[in-house]
């Protein structure tokens, strides 16, 4: 088997966005070498990205147990030389966070649903019987998306006519609404491990377990598979109808199911997250590709386990993945695979669907382009302990609700911007927009902190990636603390620091701690947009000062 990497390795000399632009055509990226009989296009956690963005990927991705140092636990420098990147290539750009704030300025805006709608249609220009498959994360992350219970987003993806979807934080959405979506979709709504939670049998009446697609004289089936831990990394009380969980015993009868009524090619549309995905790879047999989604890896290249490829397609709108493949006798051959940058600059829009996204957004548009301030700082989430993003969250939480310690979600959804950037209503809501976004205040001993931080430590370096439930470690302010990554739960955090007096945390004694994203129902307090927007008025232009709070051992 062979794949293809991402174009575009050359070195550039001029950052010049107009550089950047004659060097790089559409014609370019979109290029593809047309291979085998079946062709998948792969969309995952675009967060309700409608427009073009910034995103910076993450500069610490920190794996462990089996995973330590493997993909897509490799970052910048190490990322680059692994896959022969050159710096300040478009690359360089897309996949890795060296000189983003320099590459940023030269390249451009990524993302856009309307550049993705060309090359989506690209595709099926050169393939028109491809399967288009989104792996979940798409009605959740925006002002409009939130104040629209997600129908912004529907109502675009419909215009992108997808053939099936899985899900993840559209579930915070509530059951319900969930349900009336999901009763109109034009496309297949997936989810092999979402079970009736009374019965503990599979809800088929809303999400089946596969899909069959007859592609190029080839009979495949696609089986999806939700975020198993739903209920613990949301709030459980918002779809207590439903259970979930990983399923591999489940995952084999669907996938000897498919195979018995003659599917020639098995496709996991999967929201485990990158390293889930791995193991599942390895425990259950017969699965040709895994879509991967949840953990917002870009990989120019697919992993293979046991047989099985493995593409993670990045998030926020910012990659589209073609997969060729070889389908005979009922056997995969072969692939071709290619990770596509959507370089906003360089991809025309499509005409219809840059319609169809003003129309979501007329309605809304004087609130979403209010300007609240200033940054000086670039703003970016995604590293496994901070991202100055979430260093403002925790400021305006410490400020606005006089609290000690402040403490916001290890979400890995948001885009960034860079220093002189204005900062919109929309830029600061499509990095807190939730269905339960109410900013808590109350008091903690600096045991029950410590219990918290472990906790979340261990869903993320807990070695087994089964037991890895959350997203990145939960973001403190006011608190310096020391983790060893490679100790047993409750023995990783040490060393537990009140920054603002530099004494050592008691754990008899109470502090203000100041907290939104509670997974708690009856949770009081004001929205954590409305306090994020406060501050930063009140700041004007803000600056976040390196975080260095968290010693980090044993990475």
């Amino acid at each position: 088997m062979a794949a293809t990497a991402l174009y575009g390795s050359s070195g550039f000399g001029n950052w010049a966005r107009l550089a950047a632009q004659q060097s790089l055509t559409q014609d370019q990226l979109l290029q593809f070498d047309t291979f085998g009989n079946v062709s998948l296009i792969h969309v995952t956690d675009i967060h309700a990205q409608l427009m073009p963005i910034y995103f910076r990927e993450p500069s610490v991705n920190i794996g462990v147990g089996g995973n330590k140092g493997a993909v897509p636990h490799v970052t910048g420098a190490d990322f680059r030389k692994l896959y022969g990147v050159n710096d300040g290539s478009p690359s360089h750009y897309a996949l890795s966070s060296g000189d983003f704030e320099a590459l940023a300025r030269g390249y451009g805006k990524v993302g856009g649903l309307d550049r993705v709608a060309t090359v989506v249609n690209s595709i099926r220009a050169d393939r028109p019987d491809a399967i288009l498959l989104d792996g979940g994360d798409t009605w959740h992350g925006s002002y409009t998306c939130h104040h629209t219970e997600g129908q912004d987003m529907v109502n675009v993806m419909n215009g992108l006519k997808p053939d099936a979807m899985t899900f993840h934080w559209e579930f915070t959405l509530g059951s319900e609404r969930v349900q009336e979506i999901v009763e109109g979709l034009p496309f297949a709504a997936l989810g092999q491990n979402i079970f009736d939670a009374e019965w503990d049998e599979p809800a088929l009446d809303l999400f089946p377990p596969y899909k069959f697609f007859e592609r190029g004289g080839v009979k495949v089936a696609v089986i999806g598979q939700a975020f198993p831990y739903m209920p613990i990394a949301n709030p459980r009380w918002m779809f207590p109808e439903y259970s979930f969980g990983i399923r591999d015993e489940n995952m084999q009868a669907m996938v000897d199911e498919v195979r018995s009524k003659g599917a020639e090619c098995v496709v996991v549309l999967s929201h485990n997250g990158f390293d889930v995905d791995k193991k599942m790879a390895g425990r259950v047999k017969g699965i040709d590709v895994i879509l991967s989604g949840h953990t917002h890896d870009a990989l120019p290249e697919p992993v293979v386990v046991e047989d099985t490829i493995i593409v993670a397609s990045g998030s926020n709108g910012k990659f589209v993945s073609r997969v060729d493949l070889d389908i005979r006798d009922g056997r995969m051959m072969g692939y071709r695979h290619k990770l596509i940058p959507i370089f906003s600059d360089v991809i025309t829009p499509d005409a219809d669907m840059t319609a169809l996204i003003n129309e979501q957004r007329a309605p809304y548009l004087d609130q979403l382009t209010e300007v609240i301030g200033h940054t000086d700082s670039t703003l970016y989430r995604r590293g496994n302990f901070n991202g100055s993003w979430d260093d403002l969250i925790c400021d305006a939480l410490i400020s606005e609700r006089e609290a000690d310690i402040a403490m916001s979600p290890g979400v890995r959804w948001g885009p960034s911007l860079l220093p002189g950037d204005a900062i919109t209503r929309e830029d600061i809501w499509n990095v807190t927009s939730m269905s339960y976004g109410e900013a808590y205040r109350s008091e903690m001993t600096g045991e029950f902190i410590k219990v918290i931080l472990e906790d979340v430590a261990d869903n993320i370096f807990n070695p087994d990636p089964y037991y890895q439930q959350g997203g990145d470690m939960v973001r403190v302010g006011g608190l310096g603390y020391r983790i060893d990554i490679n100790k047993p739960q409750g023995e990783r955090v040490t060393d537990m620091t009140l920054l603002k007096t530099g004494e050592a945390i008691d754990p008899a004694k109470n502090y203000v701690v100041a907290g939104w994203a509670s997974v708690n129902e009856g949770t009081e307090g004001p929205q954590i947009w409305d306090v994020v927007e406060s501050h930063i008025r009140k700041q004007g232009t803000v600056t976040v000062d390196p975080n260095n709070s968290v010693q980090v051992v044993g990475a």
